[in-house]
């Protein structure tokens, strides 16, 4: 069984519409998988949709944008009740923090000397409520000021870049808590990835599962090496938690990340289920179902 727990679609910073995701997912041989858009929920009716017609399991999901000591880390929060209000209202803060630092990145990329307008970024951005850093990649890669993306963020705007603007995220232990309280089930994405494994300690997780009731961490990740994902699946063994694997896949947004690069062993998939079928009855919240065929 193949189940890839992380994927975005053009309704945030993926390339894929959302029914063409579902279909290469199927394409490709997957059995399960989630959308997890960026501080957003609004792929999740198409993305059943679509999953129902091909036959494929979907899994509703969000990445929620958080930051520990001024670091970003990302929650990844599976079947919450998007409706649960004080979750939805932080998302769009989240949002539009996103969107507000658009024309000052403009801003200081023109103080650069280098050509992009609001109106650049925003075309590129058609269909989502969650404009960001990506966008602004995608728009420089447009106009030809770079080959692509990871180039974009290398050069410009990627955390300590000249082009880099922060932003409101949520502190992670407030974000597990919203994700618990709306049904679903909270697990850190690539916590030793990017510049996140700065803060993400092993004390780190331990403290969030016992303060916090974090659920999982993603192992299986390809911002992970071999020893860090080693050693992280023995953290979460340790600790008792879920671990999970997954592409983070962007379409053509991210090279090296295609769809079942990396998944989810099918225990793990169950324990998560369960894990959120407890959460939901305790919650009362309105948690959306997984699809299976």
């Amino acid at each position: 069984m193949r189940i890839d727990l992380h994927t975005h679609s053009n309704r945030s910073d993926g390339t894929d519409p959302v029914d063409v995701l579902i279909a290469h997912a199927k394409r490709d041989g997957l059995d399960v998988i989630a959308l997890t858009d960026h501080d957003t929920a609004d792929g999740w009716a198409e993305g059943r949709r679509a999953a129902e017609e091909l036959g494929i399991g979907f899994v509703p999901g969000i990445e929620i944008s958080c930051k520990l000591h001024g670091i970003a880390v990302h929650l990844l929060g599976y079947l919450p009740d998007p409706s649960y209000q004080p979750l939805a209202e932080e998302l769009r803060i989240v949002r539009d923090g996103r969107t507000d630092r658009i024309p000052s990145i403009v801003a200081r990329l023109n103080g650069m000397g280098v050509e992009l307008t609001v109106d650049d970024v925003l075309a590129q951005a058609t269909g989502t409520p969650s404009v960001g850093r990506p966008h602004v990649a995608d728009a420089l890669v447009a106009n030809g000021t770079v080959a692509d993306r990871g180039e974009a963020f290398d050069r410009f705007l990627a955390d300590g870049r000249p082009g880099h603007v922060s932003h409101y995220a949520i502190e992670p232990g407030r974000a597990i808590d919203l994700v618990r309280a709306a049904g679903g089930v909270p697990v850190i994405a690539h916590p030793w990835g990017r510049s996140s494994h700065k803060v993400v300690t092993a004390e780190t997780i331990a403290r969030l599962v016992a303060d916090h009731g974090l659920a999982g961490i993603e192992v299986d990740h390809q911002d992970h090496s071999p020893q860090s994902r080693e050693t992280l699946r023995g953290i979460a063994q340790d600790l008792g938690i879920i671990w999970t694997g997954s592409s983070d896949h962007h379409g053509l947004g991210k090279i090296n990340h295609e769809l079942g690069v990396n998944g989810t062993d099918p225990e793990q998939f169950q324990r998560l289920l369960e894990v959120a079928k407890v959460n939901a009855a305790a919650s009362g919240a309105d948690a959306p179902e997984v699809y299976l065929p």
